[in-house]
């Protein structure tokens, strides 16, 4: 059985504000919607405090809490790695759970090679 190639990795910090969270809320969300008021970046919730659109992808989990992507970003970005980092300021709106702590959460892309298309991980998409 061939191994499959992970969409989604997570950086050391943003793993250590992810713990963090966990302490605080247990079980987590994150969504990263296509912009407008929500901006790019992607949010963190309590599991259950946003609910992905219709189409909407979830491309892997940290710490077993999904990571969804709005559909239309998903469908300009399905050729991407996503890493996901965190950094020092505030992020859009402010309701991301990471924000009181004075961080917000982003992610930086790295495309596929063509020949990896057929070895990503299959994505769950939301009804």
């Amino acid at each position: 059985m061939e191994t499959k190639i992970s969409r989604l990795s997570v950086t050391e910090e943003a793993l250590e504000v992810i713990w963090e969270l966990e302490k605080k809320y247990g079980d987590l969300m994150f969504y990263q919607a296509g912009g407008c008021c929500e901006g790019t970046q992607p949010q963190c919730f309590e599991k259950g405090g946003f609910y992905p659109r219709m189409n909407d992808a979830m491309i892997g989990t940290i710490n077993e809490h999904e990571f969804w992507v709005d559909r239309d970003l998903f469908e300009y970005w399905k050729y991407s790695h996503f890493t996901l980092d965190v950094m020092d300021g505030f992020g859009p709106g402010g309701f991301s759970l990471e924000t009181p702590l004075g961080k917000t959460f982003k992610v930086h892309y790295t495309l596929f090679k063509p020949e990896e298309y057929e070895k990503l991980e299959p994505v769950k998409r939301s009804e």
